[in-house]
């Protein structure tokens, strides 16, 4: 079989996990030890590692304040066969996280606003020890963490602006949005917001779907980034 050239792995599954919104989460029973899977919502931070809202009361976030591992399948949610499209499974531990991701969460999910500050809720973050990426016939590939989550080292002038380059683009570039999603990613027209930027790319979501806008150069810091969307944007406008 000859090797598929086009395929990318990394940019397959980071898709996955940053356009991801629910999947499936398998923990383990204290005494048991037997796997236990629920339905979860999923945010990702700004580095690409997933968020989760979890009650105190739910089976599963007792699991994992009684052991740590647990595994996240996340799919593309294709029409037709599900067993035709894409998925990751990602393996790793979970742990309690500071309240200071509530904003990329619930970016991602404005439903959630109303119990996030409930009493028996609290943030959980998913630290991605290995993944496995199945993308079809000839495409079923093992992913490490370094290949799925963004390198912050250098970019912290980038996390300290992205909450406010966020709410300029869906303030003052709405239009810009829209257009990436329309004319660069094949969406379809509606209204389309942005809730992430990292330095690697941009999410834009409408609804429950998300989309992915990878960046043609990693971008660390304000500068960069208004130089990129603008190159983008102006590529969008004549596509």
């Amino acid at each position: 079989m000859k090797p598929d050239n086009a395929f990318d792995a990394r940019l397959v599954a980071k898709k996955l996990l940053r356009e991801g919104r629910s999947g499936a989460l398998a923990t383990l029973m204290p005494r048991s030890g037997d796997p236990y899977c629920s339905l979860v919502n999923v945010a990702t931070a700004i580095d690409g590692a997933p968020l989760f809202l979890l009650s105190n009361l739910a089976l599963h976030t007792k699991n994992i304040l009684a052991d740590a591992r647990v595994s996240l399948m996340l799919d593309e949610r294709k029409d037709g066969d599900s067993l035709e499209g894409a998925r990751v499974m990602l393996m790793g531990s979970c742990a309690k996280t500071d309240p200071a991701v509530a904003g990329a969460y619930l970016r991602r999910h404005l439903e959630a606003e109303m119990f996030a500050n409930f009493g028996d809720f609290a943030f959980y973050r998913m630290e991605i020890g290995r993944a496995h990426l199945v993308a079809g016939f000839g495409r079923i590939v093992d992913v490490g963490p370094k290949d799925l989550l963004a390198g912050m080292s250098d970019a912290q002038a980038l996390v300290e602006s992205e909450t406010g380059a966020i709410a300029h683009m869906n303030e003052d570039h709405a239009d810009a949005c829209r257009l990436f999603a329309t004319k660069l990613l094949g969406g379809p027209d509606g209204d389309w917001r942005c809730v992430g930027i990292d330095p690697e790319g941009l999410e834009l979501q409408q609804g429950r779907t998300a989309l992915r806008l990878p960046f043609p150069q990693r971008v660390t810091g304000p500068g960069p980034l208004r130089a990129v969307l603008k190159e983008l944007a102006d590529q969008a406008r004549s596509s």
